[in-house]
C-alpha cells in the first residue's frame, strides 16, 4: 500500500472517529435519556426499587397530565409569555438596532451597554429586580411620588407577575437581538436604500421595503431561538416567584421542575416534558415550512 493511500485512510480514520465521538455524546446525553423519559411517561415507577420498579401503564399519565389544573395553567401561561416575550423583543430589537446603526455615533459603547444584561449572572439578575420591585423598593415609590395611590407590587400582584417576568426577559436579551439585527443591517448594500431613494421612498418606506425584507433570515432566526428560549425559562420564575402568587407565572419547565423534584411524581413530569418536546418540535417544523414557502415566493 502507498505512502498516500496510508495517509488517506489515517485521514478518514479521524474522521470516522471524530463523528463517532459526537456520536455516543448524542447517544449517551441526549437519545438515551429521551427514550427513557418516555418510558417512564407510560409507566408507574417506584424508583426506590430501579429499573424493577417500572410497571407498564399506557397513557394514562398523559391523560391525567391535561386534566391536571397545574398543568393547564402552566401552558396557558407559557403560550402568553411566549406571544408577548417574542413580540415585544423583535419589534424593540429592531427599532434600537436601526436606530444604533444610522444615528448613533457611540454605538460600540452603547452595544456594550445592552450586551451586559445577557452576560450577567441570572441570580443577580434576579436580586437587582427583586429590590427595584418589592414593596418599598424605587419603582413603587416613584409610582407614589407620581400620584398613584395604590401602586401594585409587581412581582407579588397576581395581576402584574406575569407582566413584570415578560418584561425583565425582554431586557435581559435585548442586547444579544440587537447586535444580531445590527449584524444584519451592516451587510445590506448601500446601493439599495440610494435606488429606493431615487424613486421617492421616504424612511419609513425604505425600512418597509429594504430593510425589513433584507432582515427576514435574521428575524426568522430570532423569532425560533426566542420562541424555543421561551418555553425553557427557568431560573427567573424560581428565584423571583416560585411560580406564583397563585400559579400566575408558573412556566412548563418550572412545573416539571416542581412535578418532578418537590412533588416527587417523576412519571408525571416525564409526560409534560415529552409534550414539551413536541410542542417545540411543532412549532419549529411549522416556522421553518413557512420560512421555505416565502423564500420560494420571492
Amino acid at each position: 500500500m502507498s505512502r498516500k493511500r496510508k495517509k488517506a485512510l489515517a485521514n478518514i480514520a479521524k474522521g470516522y472517529a471524530f463523528i463517532g465521538i459526537n456520536l455516543i455524546g448524542v447517544l449517551v446525553f441526549w437519545t438515551f435519556p429521551l427514550i427513557f423519559s418516555f418510558i417512564i411517561s407510560i409507566s408507574k415507577w417506584d424508583y426506590t426499587k430501579g429499573i424493577s420498579g417500572l410497571k407498564f401503564t399506557g397513557f394514562g399519565n398523559y391523560i391525567d397530565m391535561w386534566k391536571d389544573e397545574w398543568f393547564r395553567a402552566s401552558l396557558i401561561n407559557n403560550i402568553i409569555f411566549t406571544v408577548f416575550f417574542v413580540l415585544l423583543l423583535v419589534v424593540i430589537a429592531f427599532i434600537l438596532a436601526y436606530i444604533l446603526n444610522e444615528y448613533v455615533i457611540g454605538k460600540k459603547l452603547a452595544q456594550l451597554g445592552l450586551y451586559l444584561p445577557y452576560i450577567v449572572n441570572i441570580v443577580a439578575i434576579s436580586a437587582v429586580w427583586l429590590a427595584l420591585f418589592s414593596n418599598n423598593g424605587p419603582v413603587v415609590s416613584i409610582l407614589k411620588a407620581l400620584g398613584v395611590e395604590d401602586p401594585p407590587i409587581f412581582i407579588a400582584d397576581m395581576h402584574w407577575a406575569l407582566p413584570t417576568i415578560i418584561f425583565i426577559c425582554v431586557w435581559q436579551n435585548l442586547g444579544y437581538t440587537v447586535m444580531l439585527y445590527l449584524s444584519g443591517l451592516v451587510n445590506i448594500p448601500k446601493d439599495l436604500y440610494e435606488a429606493a431613494a431615487i424613486d421617492g421612498a421616504n424612511v419609513i418606506q425604505r425600512i418597509h421595503y429594504v430593510t425589513i425584507p433584507m432582515l427576514s433570515g435574521t428575524t426568522f432566526f430570532i423569532i425560533v431561538t426566542s420562541i424555543i428560549n421561551s418555553f425553557k425559562v427557568f431560573g427567573l420564575i424560581n428565584l423571583m416567584t416560585n411560580g406564583g402568587p397563585g400559579s400566575s407565572t408558573t412556566m412548563l419547565v418550572y412545573n416539571i421542575y416542581r412535578t418532578g423534584f418537590q412533588f416527587g411524581k417523576l412519571e408525571f413530569a416525564s409526560a409534560q416534558g415529552i409534550v414539551l418536546l413536541i410542542i417545540i418540535f411543532i412549532i419549529t417544523w411549522l416556522q421553518f415550512r413557512i420560512q421555505r414557502r416565502n423564500e420560494a415566493a420571492m
